[in-house]
């Protein structure tokens, strides 16, 4: 079983950038991707990318948030630049077999870290 840690979350003021970081336990063949959180919210899908790299933003982060991964496939980056007051929320990693924008099909989570954007 795949355990994912994520850090990097923090208070930040409107417009400025954070980078959050997934540690993955181990090497695996799983797609990984970002989820967010907002209070009284469902989750929702921000960014992933595929075991093969290829990679997708929800509408409202593209311009402004980046998914990298490391080449050993165990670490994931989401640098967040240009936040906005919108953009609070908890965020979450998520790796599993199946790539999809809905959180259902994802296997393994992270326990989230905190992102508040101050306006």
């Amino acid at each position: 079983q795949v355990q994912l840690v994520e850090s990097g979350g923090g208070l930040v003021q409107a417009g400025g950038s954070l980078r959050l970081t997934c540690a993955a336990s181990m090497r695996s063949p799983y797609h990984m991707a970002w989820f967010r959180q907002a209070p009284g919210k469902e989750r929702e899908w921000v960014t992933f990318i595929s075991w093969d790299g290829s990679i997708d933003y929800a509408e409202s982060v593209k311009g402004r948030f980046t998914i990298s991964r490391s080449q050993a496939k165990t670490t994931v980056w989401l640098q967040m630049n240009s936040l906005q007051s919108e953009d609070t929320a908890v965020y979450y990693c998520a790796a599993g077999p199946i790539l999809a924008r809905s959180r259902e099909p994802w296997t393994n989570w992270g326990q989230g870290t905190q992102v508040t954007v101050s306006s």
